[in-house]
């Protein structure tokens, strides 16, 4: 199968293209049946269609493809993109209709001001538009002058859509002032410092025995509950037939890259031959340009950096093998300690008898095992191929599943839909081809006592140690009431006193990271004073100030002003936040993706797809 697949795919697209069609067909048949019968999105009365919404979500699909250089979606990252194709739809909507509730549009004059004279915020990183590393605003309005009339209306319907998310901000945040006193105080919280001494108590420490009843745990656990509550989890084996490269897949993709740098050598352009080779399909839609690259840029692969950096530019590299494949590497221009970049990728693949043999032998694992509601026929499958059967893995809903530094599309999905004790379809991943066996399946929720019996136990110990702890420190704390020198008096009676500090109320030092009220008592106590019994997260503490330093304020008003514009972004960037989440929990929303692809799958069937 998996071989017909491929020596057909122009059939496969053209019958994929059929079926598209008739999807749409189905939806226009479906939007006459009834008014709402095509409607896929309902935000407070507005409706998203489905033909539009279906076209925004292959946009989505189609430029998750060639930002990460996939040509196929897993089941879970077609999940994730639809639901952000909701999100950003319902949030769009919401807008608009805040718009018009507060009046909100743009103006001709407006957009041609903003497009002349406020550049997109990628233009600001181009160097084509920069003079001595700034943003030169009359290259930029030249570039205007001669663009074309397509992105011309591209870049005025981007504005046409920020401007009066601008306006409402501006609207929202008109009353955001931080006054100086504020300012003082953060400043002061990131420079006031404070030496301590601590006296702790801690209820992990306490040899005490302590006794527990059932009934205490279940009333624990009853009032506790959202503390154990879980996810559903699936129980899976799997049997895998490899399908990684060997030697000879290798050996081809070396020589079809040797090829490529003889047709290079000989005048060829770099960029035909990156759009034609490329296999890596985002920088090859562009000749296989990957931009600016710093010398030392994370997330890039090492041997890539290595080789790239040895580069001058003009240079073209020898073949150079990675994780990806092997690359030709070319270095078109050097700025300080970034350089200009392209590439062109060959992946290492199966090739001939290889290919061959791998796929052969997947087509019949495919028709022997997958899709079987006898889960005993992936044992029998195991022992047919000479394939082992794997142990069993636990998958934990909403998370994938990965096997070493491999993630295994579609089966974290597809094994909390299927039922215990079938297998699932063929998983091609890039190890190998795999069939899953659904083994088990545990609901969530919050489990029965007897499941988590130990660590309820745990913590109805921890609270029954916590009372005795603090009733020990009320005792210390009457023991050496009015003895001077905390840390003096509890060495004497051989109880453990530390000294910390100095240290800033912001940066506290790990031992009291976790427990505030410490924090703020060595900043609340004069120099000499004693707290009380302090109840912390951890256990109870007796605190004693040493000393303290107080920040400079000369030193503030120097920075005060830029303090102010940080802060002043952060707090308005959590209002629009707060608003636009505050209008989504008004919002009345029907999301009907369900019922449109059970009622569209119907439709399907009825005329014989």
């Amino acid at each position: 199968m998996l071989r017909t697949m491929r020596s057909n795919a122009k059939w496969v697209f053209y019958i994929l293209a059929g079926s598209f069609i008739l999807w749409l067909a189905i939806g226009q048949v479906m939007e006459i049946l009834g008014p709402s019968a095509n409607v896929v999105l309902r935000v407070n009365g507005k409706e998203v269609q489905v033909a539009e919404f279906q076209q925004r979500r292959q946009t989505a699909f189609e430029q998750y493809r060639q930002q990460y250089g996939v040509s196929r979606l897993s089941r879970e990252e077609e999940q994730q993109i639809e639901d952000q194709v909701v999100n950003q739809q319902v949030q769009e909507i919401l807008l608009a209709q805040e718009y018009g509730r507060l009046g909100i549009g743009v103006t001709d004059a407006e957009l041609a001001d903003a497009l002349r004279n406020s550049p997109p915020p990628e233009v600001l990183q181009d160097p084509q538009f920069q003079t001595n590393g700034q943003l030169d605003l009359n290259k930029w309005q030249l570039f205007l002058q001669h663009a074309d009339r397509a992105l011309l209306a591209q870049l005025e319907a981007a504005y046409r859509e920020r401007i009066p998310f601008i306006k409402l901000q501006q609207y929202l945040t008109a009353d955001v002032y931080i006054s100086d006193a504020k300012l003082w105080r953060i400043y002061r919280d990131q420079h006031d410092s404070a030496t301590v001494a601590v006296l702790p108590v801690w209820p992990y420490a306490l040899r005490d025995s302590v006794s527990v009843t059932d009934a205490e745990l279940q009333r624990y656990l009853s009032a506790h509950a959202d503390d154990f509550r879980r996810p559903a989890t699936a129980f899976v084996r799997f049997v895998a037939q490899p399908r990684l490269s060997n030697a000879a897949d290798t050996a081809a993709a070396r020589a079809r890259l040797e090829r490529i740098r003889t047709e290079l050598a000989r005048g060829a352009k770099f960029e035909d031959i990156a759009r034609r080779e490329s296999a890596d399909t985002v920088s090859g839609s562009r000749g296989g340009d990957l931009g600016w690259v710093k010398r030392n840029e994370p997330g890039f692969d090492s041997v890539f950096t290595a080789a790239m950096r040895r580069l001058r530019p003009g240079q073209l590299s020898p073949p150079v093998l990675t994780q990806f494949g092997y690359h030709l590497i070319r270095v078109d221009a050097a700025r300080g300690d970034s350089l200009k970049v392209r590439h062109i990728l060959v992946p290492v693949e199966l090739q001939g008898d290889h290919l061959e043999y791998v796929e052969a032998r997947a087509d019949s694992l495919e028709r022997f095992a997958a899709d079987q509601p006898n889960g005993a026929l992936l044992d029998s499958a195991a022992r047919r191929f000479n394939l082992p059967l794997s142990p069993q893995y636990r998958i934990v809903e909403d998370e994938p599943l990965e096997l070493g530094r491999y993630r295994i599309p579609d089966v974290s999905v597809w094994a909390f839909e299927a039922r215990v004790g079938e297998t699932g379809p063929m998983v091609e991943a890039i190890p190998a081809y795999y069939v899953f066996r659904l083994d088990s399946l545990v609901p969530g929720g919050v489990p029965p006592l007897a499941e988590v019996r130990k660590p309820v136990l745990d913590a109805v110990r921890v609270e029954k140690r916590k009372a005795i702890a603090q009733r020990r420190a009320d005792s210390v704390a009457a023991a050496l009431r009015g003895t001077p020198n905390l840390l003096a008096a509890g060495a004497a009676r051989g109880l453990p006193v530390q000294r910390f500090g100095p240290f800033a109320r912001l940066n506290p030092p790990s031992y009291l990271a976790r427990e505030p009220m410490v924090v703020g008592a060595a900043f609340g106590l004069r120099g000499g004073e004693r707290s009380g019994v302090i109840a912390g997260e951890g256990g109870y503490f007796i605190v004693e100030s040493l000393g303290r330093k107080l920040a400079d304020s000369s030193a503030w008003l120097a920075q005060r002003n830029a303090q102010r514009q940080q802060l002043l972004n952060a707090v308005r960037q959590a209002r629009i936040q707060q608003y636009v989440e505050g209008l989504r929990a008004k919002a009345k929303i029907v999301d009907r993706r369900k019922d449109i692809y059970r009622s569209q799958a119907a439709q399907a069937a009825d005329v014989g797809l």
